[in-house]
């Protein structure tokens, strides 16, 4: 054996030994979910095959010729028994990505497929793609819709001027994918979700208008809208569901993550709230309910985050964010949150669809003010006290 296949060897051996290493439940918590010690993606967790080639003649130093740099944002379907999650994968020249990874457990032993997802190009090619929502809709289809980012050429001497819309695509299987029009719409639009059954004949799309790439601008917060063709998707009426709020977690930006998950108590919802400080932006997740009778009606909302980073989790390329836009239920009502950190790598936490539902309907909302906070802290005191 040859010091190159010695090395390749070795290689390969230890990242064998990443891939299968057993991830390990937090003892402590807040009672409302588990979260575990590893994360469950990482940019190393991608195959050797995408970064390395192992032709010693052309490559005698056995250097990565093209590297990785993150794995985050990643929907998520439960398919064929397996947990999978389409990752947002981006390389080390700031262009992402879809590649699927799947799990026996949904916890660990995560396995990228052998190639990229190939995502047909809408009529316009945009610059760089991202953050997939998966929906498996009662039409038959799953549904990926992401964020379709290019050049703002109203602006051609600014390179920092972009443009956001919502892709969207659909398959079968997770290998052939469909590419439909983007979503036609007023404003900007990140972080668009379809909602999992038809309403009233139509598709529903949960929507973050915006006035600009970044800025939320005179968006209001989590939108609804919806739509005779999916094939010829557009945004035609638009209301706000779910408002921002000045000093809060979703002062400055919110929006909808996976979609909906249907209860009997109501529609389960994770979004993330975004807030300025010294900084730069938090982002956090948090929850809401919805009614079953009419999904635009939101009838329970904790006070404040659900998740936000913990630990190593603040560090990364972009620091103090957690993201998730995905998650999977079991038929025995266990759910996996899938959430990435600092848009640097993915983890998961678990619970149930009936701490979920619990925490939704018993935790105080937020009253906007800091006596009201007060008033909601001496109440829970005094209970305590007669317990």
């Amino acid at each position: 054996m040859t010091d190159f296949q010695k090395k390749v060897e070795a290689l390969r051996a230890h990242h064998e030994e990443l891939l299968t290493r057993k991830n390990v439940a937090e003892e402590w918590g807040n009672g409302i979910y588990t979260r575990y010690k590893y994360p469950i993606l990482t940019a190393e967790h991608t195959p050797l095959e995408w970064r390395y080639d192992f032709n010693e003649k052309d490559n005698p130093y056995l250097m990565q010729r093209i590297m990785m740099n993150a794995t985050l944002n990643s929907g998520a379907i439960k398919w064929n028994g397996k947990y999978l999650l389409v990752v947002r994968v981006e390389g080390a020249d700031r262009k992402s990505f879809f590649a699927v990874a799947e799990s026996p457990n949904g916890i660990d032993n995560f396995r990228f497929w052998d190639e990229p997802v190939t995502l047909p190009e809408d009529v316009v090619p945009a610059t760089n793609v991202y953050d997939m929502r998966l929906t498996a809709h009662e039409d038959g289809w799953i549904y990926g819709v992401f964020c379709a980012e290019r050049h703002d050429d109203s602006q051609p001497g600014d390179l920092s001027a972009a443009t956001a819309t919502a892709g969207i695509v659909r398959t079968k299987d997770l290998k052939t994918w469909e590419r439909l029009p983007d979503l036609k719409s007023k404003s900007q639009q990140r972080n668009v979700v379809l909602h999992p059954e038809f309403v009233d004949g139509k598709y529903a799309l949960y929507t973050r208008p915006q006035d600009g790439f970044i800025d939320a601008g005179s968006g209001g917060g989590i939108g609804w809208a919806l739509v005779d063709d999916i094939t010829h998707a557009e945004v035609k009426e638009e209301k706000i569901i779910n408002a921002r709020h000045y000093h809060t977690i979703m002062e400055v930006k919110n929006g909808e993550g996976p979609h909906p998950i249907k209860t009997d108590r109501g529609w389960l919802h994770l979004a993330h709230g975004v807030r300025g400080c010294a900084s730069g932006l938090r982002y956090v997740l948090y929850m809401y309910m919805t009614s079953l009778e009419d999904p635009t009606k939101v009838i329970a909302q904790p006070g404040g985050y659900f998740l936000v980073p913990q630990g190593e989790e603040y560090i990364g390329d972009v620091m103090n964010v957690a993201f998730a836009n995905g998650w999977i239920c079991d038929d025995d009502g266990k759910v996996f949150i899938y959430y990435a950190s600092s848009d640097t790598r993915m983890h998961v936490a678990t619970s149930t669809i009936d701490r979920l539902v619990d925490y939704c309907m018993n935790t105080p909302e937020d009253g906007l003010y800091t006596a009201k906070s007060v008033e909601t802290i001496k109440k829970l005191i005094a209970k305590n006290r007669n317990n």
